[in-house]
């Protein structure tokens, strides 16, 4: 039992070992200031952390971050060639 416990804490270590997290105002000032990126969207998970994306249209970067209540700001994706698109919903009057 003591040895699946270490295991586990180990695993979450490395996992945690190998986000890039921060306090959230140093890392949006980083996403800022290096990248030209602001955030785009915000929304709350089912676990109340916070889900942040960020993006430049002049850079074409994106970042997608996630803040647990209490804690860091942490990465969890990012990448490039980034588009802002302002879809309409489909219209369907049917039965109306």
């Amino acid at each position: 039992m003591i040895g699946v416990f270490c295991l586990t804490l180990v695993a979450s270590q490395a996992s945690a070992q190998n986000r890039q997290c921060a306090a959230h105002d140093a890392l949006t000032e980083r996403l800022a200031s290096g990248y030209g990126e602001s955030r785009q969207a915000i929304a709350m998970n089912a676990d109340n952390s916070v889900l942040e994306v960020f993006a430049s249209a002049e850079t074409g970067t994106w970042t997608i971050t996630i803040t647990k209540a209490g804690g860091l700001t942490c990465i969890v994706a990012a990448g490039q060639h980034y588009q802002h698109l302002a879809e309409a919903m489909p219209v369907d009057d049917s039965g109306a």
